[in-house]
């Protein structure tokens, strides 16, 4: 087991050797576990146990190697090199000896330590081996998890990233003291509702997080769309027809959607981004309501594609299932699909320039009139500048103006 698992590591790619590390050195946590598993990624962040003085060392290796060295705990002497495009975590000993450090951790597949001396073998003194075989995720103990409450979240985020049972007893102790998680930083806990978001059964994972009421102190039940998240699962996507690249940012994006409104996110500290973007597929769910997308008014769903241009495969994960969106997805997957993404057939300079249109909220109005046509079909996608214009010339008719002899200067 040893000899492979080393294999799967593959020290000799690390930007580290493992003979620039003290003696008694040990490789722990979830690069390990991955790697036993079977799922290692291609660059993975490397957390290491060394016997003492964990941020002077990393100080040094950054000085000695050219990375950068951050302290990320200085009371318990923790750091962070950033090396070549990994993340090598240091961390002291905690209690004096490794198998009294791997007792202190959150879970038992997480405490699974390799020592980096020649063979040496795997400890495992918490039944982490055990638990990898059962595909079962359980907590060390009561304590362990509150000590950093942080961690009755991230087994829920685990369990679901690795397609894990969540032990009963583990389960009980995360629903019993639910409203710790209150104490932790609101961007720590965004992080892992991020994470979670993202796999594949992240939508799975986010309705236990509801369940065991773990936010209770950031959202307000009311703005929760369990019904919708409970769809938004791989066959979802699979059905829409989302490729891997699509998939991997709608389905999280449809999945936040549904588990808090723009204030609650607010609240646990997100980017104004990931607020407003939230926030207008709200709008859009409440604007569609009970019908489908094509029996919207033409200026509710002209409206509804130039807002949601970049988001449309989030709002179609959201939406009940109907042989249409599947087409729709692949008509936003054309670029130039005058609907999906509306574009005036002429920009503004042009039309002040042959129409003698000043700039100003009128232009404006005539380009996205000029876009509207377009999308629906009454302006050609290949019509000529003569007809662009004419078109032009007939709304600013209709708009109560008229054309100007000479251009504006």
């Amino acid at each position: 087991m040893v000899a492979q698992l080393w294999q799967r590591l593959n020290p000799a790619g690390w930007p580290l050797p493992p003979d620039a590390l003290p003696a008694g050195t040990a490789l722990v946590g979830g690069a390990v576990r991955d790697a036993l598993l079977g799922r290692l990624a291609p660059c993975p962040d490397l957390d290491l146990v060394v016997p003492s003085g964990a941020i002077a060392l990393c100080r040094q290796l950054a000085r000695e190697r050219g990375g950068s060295a951050v302290v990320l705990d200085r009371d318990r002497d923790i750091a962070r090199l950033v090396l070549g495009g990994w993340s090598i975590d240091l961390a002291a000993c905690e209690g004096g000896d490794l198998v009294t450090d791997l007792g202190r951790r959150d879970y038992s597949i997480n405490a699974i330590a390799l020592p980096l001396e020649p063979g040496a073998a795997l400890l495992d003194p918490t039944g982490g081996l055990r638990d990898l075989a059962q595909q079962q995720l359980q907590a060390i103990s009561e304590s362990n998890l509150l000590s950093d409450p942080l961690r009755l979240l991230r087994g829920l985020r685990l369990a679901c990233q690795l397609r894990f049972a969540l032990a009963p007893q583990t389960r009980a102790w995360i629903g019993r003291h639910c409203g710790r998680l209150a104490t932790v930083a609101s961007e720590r806990v965004l992080a892992e509702l991020e994470k979670l978001a993202c796999a594949p059964d992240g939508n799975q994972g986010l309705l236990a997080v509801l369940e065991l009421g773990l936010l209770q102190a950031w959202l307000d039940p009311q703005t929760t769309l369990s019904a919708r998240l409970q769809q938004l699962g791989p066959a979802q996507a699979e059905r829409l027809g989302l490729n891997p690249a699509e998939c991997a940012w709608a389905l999280p994006l449809a999945r936040m959607t549904c588990l808090s409104d723009a204030a609650g996110l607010e609240r646990l500290r997100s980017s104004r981004s990931l607020q407003k973007r939230v926030s207008q597929l709200r709008q859009a769910l409440a604007l569609v309501g009970d019908r489908r997308l094509d029996d919207l008014a033409e200026p509710e769903r002209f409206g509804l594609h130039r807002q949601l241009e970049a988001e449309l495969p989030a709002l179609l994960l959201l939406l009940p299932a109907t042989p249409a969106l599947p087409a729709l997805l692949q008509r936003w997957s054309d670029p130039d699909d005058p609907l999906c993404h509306p574009r005036p057939p002429l920009d503004g300079a042009a039309l002040q320039q042959e129409l003698g249109v000043a700039a100003g909220p009128q232009l404006g109005q005539l380009l996205q009139a000029l876009s509207r046509e377009r999308a629906f079909g009454r302006l050609p996608t290949q019509a000529s500048r003569a007809a662009v214009l004419a078109a032009a010339e007939r709304w600013l008719r209709q708009a109560g103006e008229t054309r100007p002899d000479e251009p504006a200067p």
